[in-house]
């Protein structure tokens, strides 16, 4: 799955992350990047549903990173705003969860440098207006959205 959509409601936004979310496999290292409020939280609950994760999703902004076991999966959320760079991240277990097969879903994922390996998948965010928003999932930067 590749390309740019356009989605207006959390409904549209879960429905395209369970797409995409079929294309996860175990190690998959996915970057979501956007404003503030631009549905990268709310990308990654539509992930979680699709990945067979039961309970709340929530924004890791303070806590950094959330676990959550599915069925089949293990979804790691990362919050990097907080943190300084590829130490920090180092630091919280990003290579850890790479060898366990989680899935990660990386926000600010700019902070982790050269950990980001090359095949990461980018969903990147942009507010077209109060719930409508720009989704261009593995898009070269030039395009811009």
């Amino acid at each position: 799955m590749k390309g740019l959509f356009e989605v207006d409601s959390v409904e549209a936004t879960w429905a395209l992350a369970r797409e995409f979310a079929a294309e996860l496999k175990p190690g998959d290292v996915v970057c979501l990047e956007g404003d503030l409020g631009a549905g990268k939280t709310t990308f990654t609950q539509g992930l979680a549903a699709a990945l067979g994760v039961k309970g709340r999703v929530t924004s890791p902004t303070f806590c950094i990173v959330q676990e959550h076991r599915g069925e089949r999966n293990f979804l790691v959320h990362m919050d990097l705003y907080r943190l300084n760079g590829e130490d920090d991240v180092v630091a919280i277990g990003w290579e850890d969860y790479l060898a366990e097969g989680a899935i990660l879903a990386v926000e600010w994922p700019e902070r982790a440098g050269g950990l980001i390996p090359p095949d990461a998948r980018h969903v990147r965010f942009r507010h077209l207006g109060e719930e409508k928003r720009k989704v261009a999932i593995d898009e070269e930067r030039t395009n811009s959205i």
